[in-house]
């Protein structure tokens, strides 16, 4: 899976904020995301990160992802 700083995603389950939106800050082993809404950071495993993740929104570099 391509995911890469700066992407926006959606992920399945609701924050407990409410938001769905998150901005990868940190690609690696794990993924570290931010929450759009209130700003909270979560760092989750990549396997469970793509188990979690619906679809990227956004491109960093203005790239959209083919659905």
């Amino acid at each position: 899976m391509d995911i890469r700083v700066g992407d926006l995603v959606q992920m399945k389950k609701p924050h407990p904020c409410g938001s769905l939106t998150w901005t990868v800050t940190r690609v690696g082993a794990d993924i570290k995301i931010k929450c759009e809404q209130c700003g909270r950071i979560v760092m989750l495993d990549r396997e469970v990160f793509e188990k979690r993740l619906r679809k990227t929104l956004r491109r960093e570099a203005g790239e959209e992802e083919p659905s």
